[in-house]
């Protein structure tokens, strides 16, 4: 074993050394209580995403505002018992079970601390992603964010199974809006098919997905 691991690359041996140390990861329901540290990931995490740094360039703003956008977008999530989170928050994930919205209110309020681009091209966005969102009844997945310090490690893998058992338990619909093209086999690989390519003007691509209940 030590000839044939001498033969590996520097890389592929830690690769081989971190899957042969890993457990399952601990996926908790989150509480209130949970909210802020919750937020923090989702802003490390977000900090270089396309569309949120799109309607937030300002590095200050970004840091200043940003977390109320987390609040107004899945903050429902911890009301419902739908906010999870991993290894002492490594990841996390913002559900919103079928029926329930994001707050559209605090969304529209906030647009206006926003970017002059999203200001401008972001309405005509936003009224995409609703008409592309499914009709029936749905689980709508507004954040999951793993720690950049954390990424790699399977935890945006963990979370996602662990929300989408009751979705093929009660047969449901799950939605989604990739606003990174770099997540989009992630989700695949989890059942979501892409529907196209929401893009307006200034706007970064976001791909809406929608993923059947498996059998």
């Amino acid at each position: 074993m030590i000839i044939i691991s001498s033969l590996l690359s520097p890389e592929l041996r830690e690769a081989i050394t971190a899957k042969s140390c890993m457990t399952s990861p601990i996926i908790k329901t989150a509480s209130l209580s949970d909210e802020a540290a919750i937020s923090a990931v989702v802003i490390l995490a977000f900090g270089t995403d396309p569309a949120a740094r799109w309607a937030l360039p300002d590095p200050k703003k970004y840091l200043m505002h940003f977390p109320s956008f987390v609040k107004a977008f899945g903050g429902k999530a911890f009301a419902h018992e739908s906010a999870y989170y991993v290894d002492g928050y490594a990841g996390v994930a913002l559900w919103l079970p079928p029926d329930v919205r994001p707050d559209e209110d605090a969304m529209n309020a906030l647009m206006q601390l926003t970017s002059p681009q999203m200001q401008k091209d972001g309405p005509a966005v936003f009224e995409q992603m609703a008409r592309n969102h499914p009709k029936e009844p749905h689980w709508f997945l507004p954040f999951i964010a793993v720690d950049p310090f954390h990424q790699g490690k399977g935890y945006g893998s963990a979370l996602m199974k662990h929300a989408l058992v009751p979705c093929d338990r009660d047969r449901t619909l799950a939605y989604l809006e990739s606003s990174n093209p770099k997540n989009i086999p992630l989700y695949e690989r989890h059942g979501f098919e892409l529907l196209g390519t929401i893009q307006v003007g200034t706007s970064p691509p976001i791909f809406p997905m929608l993923r059947k209940p498996r059998r």
